[in-house]
């Protein structure tokens, strides 16, 4: 199936073929910040190795003349002086080892490059990465553009500059070969431009539908790379067996296959039939030139070496209009493909304006004033004109049912989104003008969803506060204060052991192991007084949550502290607790207040309590 117009740009006329070249000069200045001294290498030896070429042709004719003139003194006198074809011999020797040396210095230099400039492309990706927000991560859109840049992205700067370079070498050599050639015919120089023309207008517009095709198939090819962790990785492992799921979504995986597979091939039959016929009008351009210098030979208007040296200049030539077309189309495709990479290294990025570093009003706590928040691309507000306060030393627990806000509510609270409508103050400064590093450090939270990294148990604790990553004291008391000290003991290296199963030595926790670990990483941070806690413990039974739970309260003495439960049993000691749904606050107050209300609390209160008793 043909892919439809309105995915995938257009074919560019002249202006849009001549546009796509603005990213060449940020290629070259990428190529030159990552290595000067290369990039001075590379084009020295670029020119050097332009220039040869013209000068092996030009001395094979000065051989043909020596040995014809030789070849006729000996024929008339019996004696031939070779001294001066030997001499001929032994230069074009010498430019030929100076050529091969020259092409393999430009190799070794490519080569060199090319892991300097992959390597810099990546980090300048991931560099990116780290100033987007998350609601970018959250857009599919963003994922087929940072999918686009990294599947190419790394290897393009250094093919459009070595393309460049290759059609600076190539315009040098066609040059001196035009010197040589319009000795004999102007025509002929000519006939040597025109005739590569047709297979470069063919190859130019392969490229661009090339192109046009990796735009358009992205999100198929971020479903295959789904399909290859969901069938790779350990995680999916045990359900994709126990399921037997793998044969399912292998049978996909290679259904995108064939029709990815379809499309190139469709594209490749077409683009080398094309350039094999636009290829033959240069054939018959090069033979009728043969034609032509071996006739002039015959009638005697040049010499044997002369014939020689024109028939290498005119193949070499051809070669080198071939090798520069090729490099513009090369380029132009280059081109195209970096524009994936600036698409996304110019993805916009909001400046956090916020620059202070104090209270405005000092242990005011924290304060949510008719906040409204809508998820991009949703209808539905997630939050409905929100309005609390929590004080210093006090506990908030946050209650309802799955979708009723209670974690986008933590998510507007560390910054990662912005309200649509309404405040959100710490000591009474909007989190928007504080300074972002500052507030971050004040607020500690572990998401339901926290992340298992692939790291050493005390590595995994210390990611809590990088500042402190390596602090093993602050490892041990952290994990004390997170209950899970007295298994992390008992592990074969104790705060050295590796944890996951992707590098060696490698062991696996117990869900309830993992959330001790999380909890851990939430008290590395001992200079932040807001705590959160959200449904890290959800998977462990109600009786071990509440007594999580109880601790956590404990150890928040003096900070603010926020839980967030599904079990309404777990958070009754909370000083005050929410419950919400739809994005409201549909009721707060104490257990007590809550309960003697009779309200949704109470209702929902009951309704778990008799599930236990069952």
């Amino acid at each position: 199936m043909s892919p439809p117009v309105d995915r995938a740009p257009r074919a560019p006329g002249l202006a849009g073929f001549l546009g796509v070249f603005r990213y060449s000069r940020s290629a070259i200045e990428l190529v030159w910040t990552t290595s000067r001294s290369l990039t001075v290498w590379f084009g020295a030896l670029t020119l050097i190795a332009g220039l040869l070429p013209a000068g092996i042709a030009w001395v094979g004719q000065l051989i043909v003349d020596a040995v014809v003139a030789a070849f006729n003194d000996w024929q008339a006198t019996g004696d031939a002086a070779t001294g001066e074809v030997l001499q001929w011999v032994a230069v074009e020797a010498l430019l030929v080892v100076a050529l091969a040396a020259v092409q393999r210095g430009i190799s070794t230099c490519q080569s060199l490059l090319r892991a300097q400039l992959g390597q810099r492309v990546n980090v300048m990706i991931l560099e990116k990465a780290l100033t987007l927000r998350l609601a970018q991560f959250e857009d599919s859109e963003f994922y087929d553009k940072l999918t686009r840049a990294r599947r190419e992205a790394s290897t393009r700067p250094l093919s459009l500059v070595t393309k460049t370079f290759g059609l600076a070498q190539n315009a040098i050599s066609l040059a001196s070969f035009a010197v040589l050639l319009v000795q004999f015919s102007p025509w002929a120089v000519l006939i040597l431009v025109l005739a590569g023309l047709p297979a470069f207008v063919a190859e130019t517009h392969f490229s661009g539908e090339a192109f046009r095709l990796f735009r358009w198939r992205s999100p198929e090819t971020r479903q295959q790379m789904y399909l290859e962790t969901v069938l790779a990785r350990e995680d999916y492992a045990k359900e994709v067996q126990l399921y037997e799921l793998g044969p399912e979504f292998l049978a996909r995986y290679r259904k995108i296959f064939e029709k990815l597979y379809g499309e190139d091939r469709r594209l490749t039959i077409r683009r080398d039939v094309w350039g094999f016929f636009m290829g033959l009008i240069g054939s018959l351009a090069f033979y009728g030139a043969y034609g032509w210098i071996a006739l002039s030979t015959v009638f005697g208007r040049i010499t044997l070496g002369q014939m020689t040296m024109y028939l290498m200049v005119f193949k070499q030539g051809q070669t080198a209009v071939g090798a520069i077309l090729s490099s513009i189309g090369g380029m132009y495709e280059d081109n195209l493909y970096l524009s994936n990479l600036y698409e996304y290294l110019e993805q916009p990025v909001e400046p956090h304006r916020g620059q202070a570093i104090t209270p405005l009003v000092a242990n005011d706590g924290l304060r949510f004033e008719d906040v409204w928040f809508t998820y991009p691309g949703q209808d539905m507000p997630a939050l409905q004109g929100i309005s609390l306060q929590v004080q210093p030393g006090q506990s908030l627990a946050l209650v309802g049912v799955n979708g009723s806000g209670k974690t986008t509510l933590i998510k507007l609270l560390t910054g990662l989104y912005t309200p649509d409508r309404g405040r959100i103050l710490l000591d009474g400064r909007e989190l928007g003008d504080w300074d972002q590093r500052t507030l971050r450090r004040r607020i500690g939270v572990i998401f339901q969803d926290f992340a298992r990294y692939q790291l050493k148990v005390g590595e995994n604790i210390g990611v809590g506060d990088v500042t402190q990553l390596a602090d093993e004291a602050l490892w041990r008391s952290a994990a004390v204060k997170g209950k899970a000290a007295e298994f992390v003991e008992t592990l074969p290296a104790g705060y050295a052991t590796q944890l996951g199963r992707w590098f060696a030595d490698g062991r696996e926790l117990s869900m309830g192991q993992w959330q001790k670990i999380a909890l851990a990483r939430a008290f590395m941070r001992e200079g932040a007084d807001i705590l959160v806690l959200d449904e890290p413990t959800a998977a462990v039974d109600a009786a071990a949550e509440a007594e999580i739970f109880e601790h956590f309260q404990a150890l928040t003495a003096g900070r603010i502290a926020i839980l967030i439960s599904h079990r309404f049993s777990t958070v009754r000691r909370a000083d005050l607790i929410v419950v919400m749904e739809q994005g409201q606050v549909l009721e707060r107050g104490t257990h007590e207040a809550l309960m003697a209300a009779g309200g949704r609390y109470a209702q929902l209160f009951e309704l778990q309590a008799q599930g236990y008793r069952e």
